[in-house]
């Protein structure tokens, strides 16, 4: 390219379930996009499958490390969290975690999932039954995956109104990048709080555990802050899957009566789902750790590198019909949905669970599901999905 073009957000906009037509031209003409961001700095958008692997897998060269080279001078600015850390501190924390989210301990939440699934559907069915449409928005995608991260974390029932709220619009980019930090900002302000009540009395939960297991080790800050990207990684994301898998299904009956009627599909569908749907639309950002050169292009040190995840994941270079949704194909198991690395999200094994209880659930209860008004799609977001959803049956 003879010229940077100016930071033009592709990266966080959609046609419906698409990515817009710009990013694939990018994809296929400049694998390493130069952009100018406000205040005249570089950033480079990467977005071919095989790049964004590597730039994800390659933490040697590129760090995640946000708050050290923006040079973020107080806590309260720090975003925190997992994703924003290098090893070896992301390797020790990390550590403390992993157990919690094998599957033989996640089993343990299984009933519970279940159990709320069956509560919320039974909300739903009482308010269908005055004759109006249900947002399903409202009414199902935020609160399973609100309550399934409260009862991960421990958070006390009667707080959990609250709890959601603080996580709802950290994501949505519409009200400005002030209004995602305040909300950042929020949350850690109340997840402080909760593990230092935590500390003096531990609950069953996964804070708790961690304190009686591990509270020599882990202050009140840095625990807030794995709890933190525990919110980041496992609230919005899954609501927006929830959200636009299920209207998905319902756009696509001989699919959904699969799910509802053949034991285990619900496994391939989900996969392909978080491939086609890619609700994160882009990486944490990476920054490079020294001057480098990445297909031609001259990257200084500290300069930002953003990887497009949704046009990575729809590459023609990973396989046939990537945008259409083919569960089973293949390179399933190849999308980067979740990241990749050693950043890869360490909450996909309960999100995935919730999806393959939560879809079945839904359109067994109601067979007859089907889009009951207009869907409103985000129009500026790191995390896609829709605004609400109604339904009737």
């Amino acid at each position: 390219m003879s010229e940077i073009e100016e930071f033009p957000l592709v990266q966080f906009m959609r046609d419906g379930f698409d990515p817009v037509g710009e990013l694939g031209r990018i994809r296929a003409e400049h694998p390493v996009f130069p952009m100018e961001i406000p205040g005249g700095q570089t950033v480079y958008l990467v977005t071919r499958w095989e790049d964004v692997r590597g730039v994800l897998g390659d933490h040697e060269r590129f760090s995640n490390d946000f708050a050290g080279v923006i040079g973020l001078g107080s806590n309260q600015e720090d975003p925190g969290g997992l994703g924003f850390r290098d090893p070896p501190e992301h390797t020790r924390l990390r550590k403390y975690l992993t157990p919690e989210f094998t599957m033989r301990r996640l089993r343990r939440l299984e009933p519970r999932i279940e159990a709320m699934v069956a509560e919320h559907l039974d909300r739903i069915e009482a308010k269908g039954a005055e004759g109006l449409p249900v947002d399903l928005v409202e009414e199902f995608a935020i609160p399973i995956p609100s309550l399934v991260v409260c009862e991960l974390l421990g958070v006390p029932y009667e707080e959990r109104a609250a709890f959601v709220k603080i996580g709802k619009d950290r994501f949505d980019l519409s009200a400005g990048p002030e209004a995602s930090l305040q909300a950042i900002n929020d949350a850690m302000t109340y997840l402080v709080d909760l593990v230092a009540r935590e500390r003096q009395n531990p609950g069953e939960g996964l804070l708790g555990q961690l304190l009686i297991e591990h509270g020599d080790e882990l202050d009140d800050r840095t625990l807030a802050s794995m709890a933190d990207g525990l919110l980041t990684g496992g609230h919005d994301t899954s609501t927006s899957m929830l959200a636009l898998g299920t209207l998905w299904l319902l756009r696509n009956p001989e699919q959904a009566a699969k799910v509802r009627e053949v034991d285990g599909y619900i496994v391939d569908v989900v996969e392909e789902l978080l491939r086609y749907m890619t609700v994160v639309q882009v990486a944490f950002p990476r920054f490079a750790r020294d001057d480098l050169e990445l297909h031609g292009v001259q990257i200084k040190k500290g300069e930002m590198v953003l990887c497009s995840l949704t046009g990575a994941n729809r590459d023609p270079a990973l396989g046939e019909n990537m945008d259409q949704v083919v569960p089973g194909r293949e390179t399933a198991g190849s999308h980067m949905a979740f990241g990749h690395g050693i950043h890869r999200c360490i909450g996909a094994p309960l999100a995935q669970m919730e999806m393959r209880i939560a879809f079945p659930a839904l359109l067994r209860r109601f067979p007859g599901l089907r889009v009951a008004g207009e869907v409103p799609f985000r129009e500026l977001a790191i995390v896609y999905g829709v605004k609400e959803l109604p339904v009737a049956w």
